[in-house]
C-alpha cells in the first residue's frame, strides 16, 4: 500500500511567508521613495555647478541693466534740456511755438519690449553689451561738448563777466519768482499780452544786484508803466533792466559790477503789488532771463525754476 507525502505547508506557515513577502516589498518601496526625495531635495535645495553660474549670470545681468537704465534716465534729462533750449531759441529768433511732430516714442518702446521678450538668454546679453556701448559712445559724446563749452568760457576771460548771469535778488529757495517770460494775462487789462521779463514777488525795500558788469545806461526816476528803473549796459550785446523800484543808487554813465547793489524794490509805476520786473535783452531783442542764471543755478534748480515759471499764468504789471 503507497503512501501519499503532503507538499503544502500547513496554512500558518503559508500566510508567514506571504506576509513575510509583503513586507520586503513594502520595505523596497520605502527605500526606494526614501531615495527620490533625498534625489528631489538634493536638486532642490543644492545648484549644481552649471546651475550656479547660470544664476550668478543672471544677477549680474540684472544689475548691469539698472546701471543701464540709471545712466539712460539721467542721458535722456540732459537731451531733453537740449531740446528744450532749441525750442526756446526758436521761440526768440522767430517768435512763435516750434513745429509739435507726432511722438511715437512710446509705440517704438513697446514693440521694443516684446522683441526683448521673445530673445533668448544669449541674445539678451548681446543686446545689453551693444547698448552700453551706445550709451557709453553718447555720454562720451556729450562729455567732449560739455568740456568744449568750458573751454569756450574758458577762452572768453573777462567778457564772461559781461553776460548777466545770477539773479538779481536773493532768492535761495527760488519762490520768489512769480511771473514768467512769455504770454500772459495782463493784471489790470485783464488780456493776454506778450510778458517780456519776469516777476519777482519781494517786499519793498529788498536789495537789487547788477547781474553783470557794465555801465549804467539810463535812469529813471520819474512817473512811467515801469516806475523807477534802471537800464544797465553790459557789452557784447546784453542789457538788463530793472523796473518798479523805490530807490536808485546809481547814476547815469556809472560803472558797476556783478553783485553791486543798483537800488531797493518797490511798487513804483503800473504794478499790481511791490516786485521786481527784471528784463534781458540781447542784441536789442528781450529774452526769457531764466536762461541767464546758469551761474548760480545747479542743473536741478534748474529745472526747478522752469517748473515753478511754468506755472504762473498772470504778470504783476
Amino acid at each position: 500500500m503507497s503512501r501519499r507525502y503532503n507538499i503544502y505547508p500547513p496554512s500558518d506557515s503559508r500566510a508567514s511567508l506571504i506576509g513575510s513577502a509583503i513586507g520586503r516589498m513594502l520595505s523596497n518601496v520605502l527605500i526606494f521613495g526614501t531615495l527620490l526625495v533625498g534625489v528631489y531635495l538634493l536638486f532642490t535645495l543644492f545648484d549644481t555647478p552649471t546651475q550656479h553660474h547660470q544664476r550668478k549670470r543672471n544677477q549680474q545681468l540684472s544689475h548691469d541693466l539698472a546701471t543701464i537704465e540709471s545712466r539712460y534716465d539721467t542721458l535722456q534729462q540732459v537731451l531733453d534740456n537740449v531740446i528744450e533750449r532749441d525750442k526756446n531759441v526758436f521761440r526768440i529768433l522767430f517768435e512763435s511755438e516750434p513745429y509739435e511732430f507726432d511722438d511715437n516714442s512710446a509705440e517704438i518702446r513697446w514693440d521694443n519690449q516684446e522683441r526683448l521678450a521673445t530673445m533668448s538668454e544669449t541674445e539678451l546679453y548681446h543686446e545689453l553689451g551693444e547698448r552700453m556701448n551706445r550709451l557709453e559712445a553718447g555720454e562720451n559724446y556729450l562729455s567732449s561738448l560739455f568740456e568744449g563749452m568750458g573751454k569756450a568760457v574758458d577762452s572768453m576771460g573777462t567778457k564772461a563777466n559781461h553776460i548777466p548771469a545770477i539773479q538779481p535778488v536773493i532768492n535761495p529757495q527760488l519762490t520768489l519768482l512769480t511771473a514768467p517770460y512769455g504770454m500772459l494775462i495782463h493784471p489790470f487789462y485783464k488780456s493776454l499780452v506778450s510778458h517780456q521779463g519776469v516777476d519777482y514777488t519781494v517786499p519793498v525795500g529788498s536789495r537789487v544786484f547788477a547781474t553783470a558788469d557794465g555801465k549804467v545806461k539810463e535812469v529813471k526816476t520819474s512817473k512811467t508803466t515801469s516806475g523807477r528803473y534802471i537800464i544797465i549796459n553790459h557789452g557784447e550785446g546784453y542789457e538788463t533792466q530793472y523796473s518798479h523800484l523805490s530807490r536808485i543808487d546809481v547814476k547815469k554813465g556809472q560803472t558797476v559790477r556783478r553783485g553791486d547793489i543798483i537800488g531797493l524794490t518797490g511798487n513804483s509805476g503800473l504794478s499790481l503789488s511791490p516786485h521786481l520786473h527784471y528784463e534781458v535783452r540781447f542784441n536789442g531783442m528781450r529774452v526769457d532771463p531764466i536762461h541767464y542764471f546758469f551761474m548760480e543755478l545747479t542743473p536741478h534748480e534748474y529745472k526747478r525754476m522752469i517748473e515753478i515759471a511754468q506755472s504762473g499764468m498772470q504778470s504783476f504789471d
